[in-house]
């Protein structure tokens, strides 16, 4: 299905690095576990109006690996729409199958995504850089117009190779090779993909905890879950950091990082979505073998995230 909105972003031709905050966005689903499509344009304006440069949609937050191919189809479609322009669109393509995945390259492409991204094979895996880069090099061929994202996300897909050097050869491969999603601690390999043949690549950093220590090293673009409910506040951090307020930096963040150890203690899609429906947004229950918050544990959360007072300082930002 064609829709008729062209994004702004992709009338560039070159690939421009994204800077600003990018929402892993989840995805929202009725009680019977069917997607609720109508809730979309409601959390898309909220992100507008939150400040944000775009979504990233059915990535690890959005269950895109839960969905079935046609469902994430309609949520892209969905997210697509209700940004209209407004929002950049990075659409999540990875699937244990390769066919599948370009079949989702080739959809958002059609549909006017503005970027695309797919994680490693998570059931049988590449082992070794070469093989890495000639999976994605046949997926990111689905849609040779779109920029693509490696998603590099070891602790997930158990798949945690050399990044610089998955740079080196997929980038002489991949002709639409815009960077990396890159969601991994490791900062040092971080920066040397920053600075990998003077900064050619856009390299998407994933760890919200970490974000102060990556604006350090060079970060200029972020991809992440609770940006979808407290971008304001990390948004607060990068003013402060630009203005070289160091303390002030460090103290803005350390708020968000005892608010992601507090969640940290459940699983993390499900208190996340927890979180959003205390603030209001309802995005429903999750897909097995994710297990949305018992009761108990919901009003647990709920308690503790009271104490250090986050929910004045999120909804008052």
């Amino acid at each position: 299905m064609k829709i008729p909105f062209i994004s702004n972003y992709l009338k560039l031709k070159k690939m421009e690095k994204i800077q600003g905050l990018i929402a892993a966005a989840f995805t929202p689903f009725h009680e019977d576990g069917s997607l609720n499509l109508n809730m979309i344009p409601v959390i898309v304006d909220k992100l507008v109006n939150d400040g944000l440069k775009g979504v990233f949609v059915c990535g690890s937050n959005g269950e895109g690996p839960n969905m079935t191919t046609e469902e994430r189809m309609l949520v892209t479609e969905a997210f697509v729409k209700a940004a209209n322009g407004r929002l950049m669109i990075i659409v999540h393509v990875g699937h244990s199958s390769i066919a599948e995945s370009r079949k989702l390259a080739a959809h958002a492409a059609a549909v006017g995504a503005d970027a695309f991204s797919s994680v490693a094979a998570f059931y049988f895996k590449p082992t070794s850089v070469e093989t890495l880069a000639n999976c994605m090099a046949q997926i990111a061929s689905a849609a040779p117009d779109l920029p693509f994202y490696y998603y590099h996300i070891p602790t997930l897909t158990g798949v945690g190779m050399d990044m610089v050097e998955f740079l080196k050869y997929a980038g002489t491969l991949i002709p639409n090779l815009a960077g990396i999603k890159y969601t991994s601690s490791t900062i040092h390999e971080y920066q040397s993909c920053l600075e990998f043949e003077h900064g050619k690549f856009d390299v998407l950093f994933g760890f919200d905890e970490l974000l102060l220590p990556a604006l350090s090293i060079g970060a200029q673009g972020a991809i992440g879950s609770t940006y979808c409910f407290a971008a304001p506040q990390y948004l607060k951090t990068i003013e402060v950091f630009k203005q070289r307020d160091t303390e002030a930096a460090r103290k803005q963040h350390a708020f968000m990082v005892e608010v992601i150890r507090i969640f940290a203690r459940y699983p993390s899609v499900p208190a996340q979505k927890a979180i959003m429906k205390m603030l209001g947004w309802d995005m429903g229950p999750c897909r097995l073998p994710l297990v949305t918050l018992s009761k108990e544990q919901y009003d647990k959360l709920n308690m503790e995230l009271a104490e250090i007072s986050f929910f004045e300082k999120v909804q008052g930002a």
